[in-house]
């Protein structure tokens, strides 16, 4: 289930919600009590083979 929090609240403990979102927790931003943001974690980035000079491999 999401957390929700106030947005000055969110200004003021940012990092600490940053290192949930970070660990996997949804974080809703809300602005008068209404939902006005997501904070969530980003999806893993994909190993993108590209053909580098000369032939070898590159990866990223």
């Amino acid at each position: 289930m999401p957390l929700t929090v106030n947005v000055h609240e969110a200004k003021t403990q940012l990092s600490r919600l940053l290192e949930q979102a970070h660990a996997g927790q949804e974080i809703i931003l809300a602005k008068a009590g209404k939902p006005y943001a997501r904070l969530m974690p980003l999806a893993p980035e994909t190993c993108i083979r590209r053909t580098g000079p000369a032939g070898r491999q590159a990866t990223r």
